[in-house]
């Protein structure tokens, strides 16, 4: 099995494991050489889920349902649109926010904060059915009953006995995050998070299983540490706007080694992420122990 799995993101639903591996592999191998490790293509493995939100087929097309605006759910669709939206204004001086005084009595915000993201590079080709696709993912994954199970079984198939590090893009890193405090038992002993949206209070903070600890009487109260895991490395884009809160420590504790980094246009982009000295690192010293 393999050293290294990784835990892909949204927006993958139409893809394989093969052709993800095909692409995270060489990423991290040359992230990992410019760290001054080394690690096989063939060591790094993939744990697939993106199927779970595929659309069923039909006579003439598969493919995703054609969502518009309208289809843009009260309650967390619509507060996690707005909050990437204001998180894009505050990276972009050339989008406006959703507070801005000309927006304020603008109809149709929602439609309005996809145009706006739309501007943003990691967006620009993305269609606006797939952007609120991806809205929808979060939101099952982490309110419909069943779904992060689910994932957490094709994680449990990816990891061996031989696997050390969990590497964790986006919705992936909640998925990994999760399934390692759920499975005790696990030889993982490294998670590298990346682009990763656990630091988003209100709307994924609070909703994570297992829930986060109240005993200081605090809230949003403090995250559990994720199960074996002996390090911990949270890896963010100053401009990705899914990683709303760049910092875990202040939700993780100190004991969570927090980067940022910098990947060019397309800042949520897995791929850049996984060729930075900072993820090659964490996933050297997660191999280690490895002969």
């Amino acid at each position: 099995m393999a050293a290294v799995v990784g835990v892909h993101g949204i927006g993958q639903q139409v893809l394989a494991d093969a052709v993800l591996v095909d692409d995270w592999a060489p990423c991290l191998v040359g992230g990992v050489r410019l760290a001054g490790g080394h690690l096989r293509r063939e060591d790094v493995g993939m744990a697939f889920y993106g199927d779970l939100f595929r659309p069923p087929g039909r006579s003439l097309a598969v493919g995703d349902v054609r969502y518009t605006a309208a289809d843009v759910e009260d309650g967390l669709e619509e507060e996690l649109l707005l909050a990437w939206w204001r998180e894009a204004a505050r990276v972009d001086s050339t989008v406006l926010g959703p507070d801005s005084r000309t927006l304020l009595r603008t109809p149709g915000l929602v439609q309005t904060g996809l145009r706006m993201l739309s501007r943003l590079p990691y967006f620009a080709d993305v269609a606006l059915r797939a952007m609120i696709a991806d809205l929808k993912q979060v939101r099952r994954y982490l309110l419909e009953a069943g779904i992060r199970e689910r994932v957490w079984e094709r994680i449990d198939s990816a990891v061996g006995p031989d696997t050390r590090v969990l590497v964790g893009h986006s919705l992936g890193s909640v998925a990994a995050y999760e399934w390692l405090w759920h499975r005790s038992d696990s030889p993982v002993t490294t998670l590298v998070t990346m682009g990763s949206p656990l630091g988003i209070r209100d709307m994924v903070f609070t909703r994570l299983r297992p829930p986060p600890d109240l005993a200081d009487g605090t809230w949003p109260g403090t995250g559990r540490w994720p199960g074996t895991v002996r390090a911990w490395t949270n890896v963010a884009d100053g401009g990705d706007i899914v990683a709303l809160e760049k910092d875990l420590q202040p939700l993780f504790g100190r004991r969570v080694a927090c980067h940022l980094v910098h990947n060019g246009s397309h800042a949520h982009d897995a791929r850049p992420y996984l060729t930075s000295p900072e993820v090659g690192r964490a996933v050297t010293a997660g191999l280690a122990d490895i002969g």
